[in-house]
C-alpha cells in the first residue's frame, strides 16, 4: 500500500470515528495535514505536495470521504488546514456550528454557468424564455447573480452576496420577460432539452461534457467573486509561520500549469 492510499484509509476512518488519535499517523511531527475531498482537490493537492517538498515543507494531503466533516476535523485539531469549500459556506458552517475557521487563501473557481442547446448568448433568449435555477440557496444566489450582470433581471439594492443570499423574493424587477424554473442541479444537468437554458453548477456541468468557459452562454465573474474556493485554518493558527508557505506552495506556477491544462476551464485558478 503507498503512502497516499494509506493516507486516504486512515485519515478517512479515523475522522468518521470521531477518534482524536488522528496526528498519530502523521509522517512526522512537522508535518501538516491537510483534509481535501477526492476529486479534483485531491489531484490537485498531489501537485501542491511536490511544491511544498521541494520548499522544504511537508504536507500530506488526507482525503476525507463519506459524512466526515473537513470542518470538524480542522475544528478539533484534527487537520492543520482543509482545502475543499468556498467563503459562504465556511461563514455558514462558522455561524452554524461555532467554529472559529478563516480563510487563508484563495485556490481556485468551478464557475456556475448557464448553458442551452437553443441559443448562443444569454441575451439572445427570447421573451418568455423559460430559464432553469439551482433551487438549493448557495447556488440559486449565484445564478440570480449572474442573470442580474447580465441584464436580465435587478435584485434589491442591498443585497451583498459576500454576506447573505438572494432567492426568488429578492428579485425586484425584471429587464426581460423570463419565467425561472427551480430545480435541483442534478436536473437541471438533464434538462437542456426542455428548457431555453439552465444555471448548471461545475459538478454537474463537468459530468456532462460542458465545460463553463468553452460551453456557457454566461459564466459567472472572477471578479470580487465570494465562491472563490480557499485553503482554510484555525483562527488561532492565522499567522502561524506554516500558513503562508503553505498558500505558496499552492499558488505556484506548477499548480497554475496543472489546473489549467487538467481542466481545461471547468476550473480556474483564482491566483
Amino acid at each position: 500500500m503507498d503512502k497516499r492510499t494509506f493516507l486516504r484509509s486512515t485519515g478517512s476512518l479515523v475522522l468518521a470515528a470521531g477518534l482524536p488519535a488522528t496526528r498519530a499517523f502523521a509522517a512526522a511531527p512537522q508535518t501538516l495535514r491537510v483534509g481535501v475531498r477526492g476529486g479534483v482537490d485531491e489531484e490537485i493537492w498531489e501537485v501542491v505536495t511536490r511544491v511544498a517538498k521541494d520548499q522544504d515543507l511537508r504536507v500530506s494531503a488526507v482525503v476525507i470521504s463519506g459524512a466526515a466533516s473537513p470542518n470538524e476535523a480542522l475544528n478539533n485539531g484534527d487537520l492543520d488546514a482543509n482545502s475543499f469549500q468556498h467563503i459562504p459556506f465556511l461563514r455558514d458552517q462558522n455561524q452554524q456550528r461555532g467554529y472559529q475557521l478563516v480563510s487563508a487563501g484563495d485556490t481556485y473557481i468551478s464557475p456556475i454557468a448557464f448553458y442551452s442547446k437553443k441559443y448562443k448568448r444569454l441575451a439572445d433568449l427570447p421573451e418568455g424564455a423559460r430559464i432553469g435555477i439551482p433551487n438549493d440557496p448557495s447556488n440559486q444566489t449565484r445564478a440570480l447573480v449572474v442573470l442580474r450582470d447580465q441584464g436580465v433581471l435587478e435584485l434589491r439594492p442591498d443585497f451583498d452576496p459576500f454576506k447573505g443570499t438572494a432567492g426568488l423574493a429578492d428579485i425586484t424587477a425584471y429587464r426581460k420577460k423570463v419565467q425561472l424554473v427551480e430545480a435541483a442541479s442534478v436536473v437541471l444537468s438533464r434538462s437542456l432539452d426542455d428548457l431555453d437554458s439552465s444555471a448548471i453548477v461545475n459538478t454537474f456541468a463537468y459530468q456532462a461534457g460542458l465545460i463553463a468557459t468553452r460551453d456557457g452562454i454566461a459564466v459567472e465573474r472572477r471578479e470580487r467573486n465570494p465562491y472563490v474556493n480557499i485553503i482554510a485554518v484555525r483562527a488561532k493558527d492565522a499567522q502561524a509561520s506554516w500558513v503562508k508557505p503553505l498558500v505558496a506552495a499552492y499558488q505556484s506556477e506548477p499548480v497554475r500549469q496543472f489546473i489549467q491544462s487538467k481542466y481545461q476551464g471547468s476550473v480556474i485558478p483564482a491566483f
